[in-house]
């Protein structure tokens, strides 16, 4: 919280510094399990992501994609999964193409996803999506 408030202090005109740190504050808070603290700076930080770098830019997409994870993490299920293939994936693709690290990641976290979900009944479209992600 201290390197938050001192780069908010300081370097108050460089959004992207602010949102770095926010993001580092949200892992911190994750990390001591205070997870809807750290869900609520993720959704904050990945707005301001798209509203300043647009939906598409690498930015955008990791901290979406951290986002999807700590959905995933407080069994929000149906919201990353939208998240990560309505908004998520066809930007990676479009973006940074199909065989980028990050839209690879964001693959396999829809696979994850359809995995560990509970009323999950698609596993074949799970191995699909993991199988193409290691070829």
């Amino acid at each position: 919280e201290a390197n938050l408030a001192l780069t908010r202090r300081y370097w108050s005109h460089n959004e992207n510094g602010i949102l770095t740190a926010q993001s580092n504050l949200a892992s911190c808070l994750a990390d001591l399990g205070r997870h809807d603290e750290a869900l609520v700076l993720k959704r904050e930080i990945y707005a301001r992501r798209v509203a300043i770098n647009g939906a598409s830019h690498v930015e955008a997409i990791g901290s979406g994609n951290n986002l999807a994870l700590s959905l995933r993490r407080m069994e929000l299920w149906d919201e990353a999964a939208t998240l990560l293939r309505d908004q998520l994936l066809p930007a990676a693709q479009r973006s940074l193409g199909p065989d980028h690290d990050f839209t690879l990641n964001v693959a396999q976290n829809i696979a994850l996803g359809l995995m560990f979900e509970p009323e999950c009944d698609d596993l074949l479209e799970a191995e699909t999506i993991m199988l193409d992600v290691v070829e």
